[in-house]
């Protein structure tokens, strides 16, 4: 996703016609202002990943009905309804039903953890989040692609007003715009973030379906410019009630009472953190191979 883009892959060719399946799938995750199918980002990944486990091919699912809509979707469509467009589109397809893999860059993280958390059928086995923002954000310092007039006038709406109800309906990056200055607001208004994170209630259910993920894995970028703050990416974020001190996820009231099983789930070890030099989704061909293809295969 830019969610934009969801690809699953299942060691079957879906896009072109259909094999008999053998391995687990995978899914990948793209960035704000991406799409599913650009050759230079989400395309580049998918060919190669094709590339480095012979035999597994990626089928692309759109969020719209073309690659501008797909995009645009990216921004501006409600995400929950996002999440039960792919896992819909997931739960309808046989040849997933013995499960997959999940990767979801940037955005793409925290809404493929909902898809985890919200639809265990067909079984996410392993969730890979490189650069997602676990915790939401509090700033969008710098938006990468050619997106970037369309996230100056995102960073005006959601300071002037990220908990109206228009703009958490209209807008998806402030779905996941955490205001530690305005606790109770977010955990009010916010329609996605807040609920996904147990802010106001616990969600058994939530808690129990993340808790059947054999591996966790969170990517951060150690010189994150992007993503505000980079703490985030590893389920850390600003300390409540003002913006500068960060906490990490050991330290946060959400692991202490273990409100969503990530402390039950690091006991068993099945959460990893990944720190990787560089800015943004900046990383070689040698690091991903090296770091988070084995967990694909």
């Amino acid at each position: 996703f830019s969610w934009n883009g969801l690809f699953v892959s299942c060691n079957l060719t879906v896009i072109c016609g259909s094999l008999h399946i053998e391995n687990l799938g995978s899914c990948f995750g793209v960035y704000i202002g991406d799409s599913c199918c650009n050759p230079l980002s989400m395309g580049s990944i998918k060919k190669m990943v094709e590339e480095t486990i012979p035999g597994i091919d990626v089928l692309s699912l759109m969020i719209g009905k073309t690659v501008i809509q797909d995009t645009e979707n990216g921004f501006f469509m409600d995400v929950n309804e996002q999440v039960s467009m792919v896992c819909s589109q997931l739960a309808q397809d046989p040849k997933l039903k013995d499960g997959y893999n999940a990767m979801g860059f940037s955005q793409g993280g925290q809404f493929l953890r909902a898809v985890a958390q919200r639809c265990p059928s067909p079984p996410m086995k392993t969730l890979i989040s490189v650069g997602g923002q676990q915790q939401g954000v509090y700033g969008l310092p710098k938006c990468p692609g050619e997106s970037s007039h369309i996230c100056d006038w995102i960073r005006k709406k959601l300071n002037s007003g990220a908990y109206t109800d228009i703009v958490q309906k209209h807008l998806v990056q402030a779905q996941y715009w955490h205001d530690p200055l305005n606790d109770d607001l977010y955990k009010k208004h916010s329609l996605f973030l807040a609920d996904i994170n147990q802010e106001r209630v616990v969600n058994e259910t939530y808690k129990k379906n993340l808790q059947l993920l054999d591996k966790f894995v969170m990517v951060k970028f150690l010189q994150d410019s992007v993503v505000d703050p980079a703490d985030t990416e590893w389920f850390g974020f600003l300390k409540t009630g003002q913006a500068k001190e960060t906490e990490t996820l050991q330290e946060s009231v959400l692991y202490k009472e273990d409100r969503l099983g990530l402390a039950a789930m690091d006991a068993a070890g099945k959460l990893d953190f990944l720190g990787t030099e560089g800015d943004h989704l900046q990383f070689t061909r040698e690091w991903f191979n090296a770091k988070l293809v084995p967990y694909l295969r």
